[in-house]
């Protein structure tokens, strides 16, 4: 399990931007993915923002028909997955398709199926479900057609830890390559817009009028979003001997379940994951250069998370910056985390750390430096991506610059 794991291309799908270089000028400049919602009516909801993706074309990235017989979710993953190879300087032809593998973290899966066998059911009865419709919505479907779109035979997971699912996937397809389980393996996390998520929120009150502001006295909730983010993951001497372009090595990863509450997080529970990430990373607290913080915009994440920083960091706390994008893409559920890790794998690469904006007025109780609406140049070596879930599921990932000089 030593053998050291990198980072090699990263593909992402967003309401900010699709593909590496739209995402990342767009995070930097700390543009808002938030609009009003129109892949359905909210008129019976108290909100009607979200981060939906209003430019997504499924036939760019593959066949129309093919398109046409996939949920949304799945469609999204495939962008991502192809364009992380693309990023990552690979030809399927290249790879070895026994030993290529594919693990994808979701909280919804294919919920927008899902509604359309609900809406067929009640408005006319069982007999009007369209039966192509069944096949498409189990969760486990998202990273088979992935693979079968890129003929991948490899290991195949679907890993539904909700919003922690990204980070989750990335550390265990890792584990699949320091295990020799495969060579290379697309990591990452998919969900699509959809009215279940908004819904559940919504009756939380967990949901901001217009717009997510973490960390701020007066933010009002989370905004429901979508989007896929994927890592090409190699070997490090894999990599170097192809003399790919590596944008970060994986150091490390800690989970915890803190069992603590189904909706509520837990400072201490948040505090396991990260310290586990630490040490198995062997990097000492105050090497963390960026802090990517799940940080949805709720009062309570906001505030417990901080406290786990707190506790994690001690005085350092006061110099670590922490910034948490989904004030720009609002929560994408499953794809948070790895749409997350993407952000700090570019943010290792070039050595800028993106803004939480929307910030206005400093909290007491989240008194740390969160990056204030713009973007920061400052040396990255070490960053690391925490994200939490429902059930007290939390898992933390450490990405670190290579070569680390």
């Amino acid at each position: 399990m030593d053998k050291r794991v990198v980072i090699t291309g990263v593909g992402v799908v967003s309401s900010i931007g699709i593909g590496k270089d739209n995402f990342w000028s767009a995070l930097i400049a700390g543009k808002s993915g938030i609009s009003r919602i129109t892949s359905f009516d909210t008129s019976a909801y108290p909100t009607h923002y979200g981060g939906e993706i209003k430019d997504f074309k499924p036939e760019d990235f593959l066949d129309k028909k093919k398109a046409n017989q996939l949920g949304r979710a799945s469609l999204l993953a495939i962008a991502a997955a192809k364009l992380g190879l693309s990023d990552a300087g690979i030809k399927l032809a290249e790879l070895n398709p026994d030993k290529t593998g594919v693990v994808i973290g979701t909280t919804m899966g294919e919920s927008q199926v899902l509604e359309k066998l609900n809406d067929a059911w009640v408005k006319n009865g069982v007999e009007a479900i369209d039966p192509q419709l069944i096949p498409r919505y189990p969760a486990n479907v998202l990273s088979l057609n992935v693979a079968e779109e890129l003929r991948l035979a490899g290991p195949n997971l679907v890993i539904p830890n909700a919003c922690a699912a990204g980070n989750y996937a990335i550390g265990y397809a890792c584990d699949l390559i320091q295990m020799d389980k495969a060579e290379v393996m697309l990591a990452g996390g998919t969900d699509a817009f959809s009215r279940i998520a908004f819904l559940g929120f919504n009756r939380l009150l967990a949901v901001a009028p217009e717009m997510c502001r973490p960390f701020d006295k007066n933010r009002k909730g989370m905004l429901v979003g979508e989007g896929a983010g994927i890592v090409v993951l190699e070997p490090l001497e894999a990599a170097l001997k192809r003399q790919a372009s590596i944008y970060a090595e994986v150091a490390g990863y800690g989970l915890s379940c803190d069992a603590h509450h189904m909706t509520a997080p837990f400072a201490d529970g948040i505090k396991e994951a990260i310290e586990k990430a630490l040490y198995a990373s062997k990097i000492g607290a105050q090497s963390v250069d960026y802090f990517n913080a799940h940080g949805t915009g709720t009062p309570a994440n906001d505030r417990e998370e901080c406290l786990a920083i707190k506790k994690v960091f001690g005085d350092y706390y006061k110099k670590l910056p922490v910034s948490s994008i989904k004030s720009m893409l609002g929560h994408t559920m499953g794809a948070a985390s790895a749409i997350e890790a993407v952000a700090c794998a570019l943010s290792v690469k070039n050595d800028i750390i993106p803004p939480t904006i929307n910030y206005l007025t400093p909290d007491p109780e989240c008194d740390i430096d969160c990056v204030p609406n713009a973007a920061r140049r400052v040396k990255v070596d070490v960053a690391l991506n925490s994200a939490s879930a429902f059930g007290g599921n939390n898992a933390c990932l450490v990405l670190k610059k290579f070569p680390l000089n």
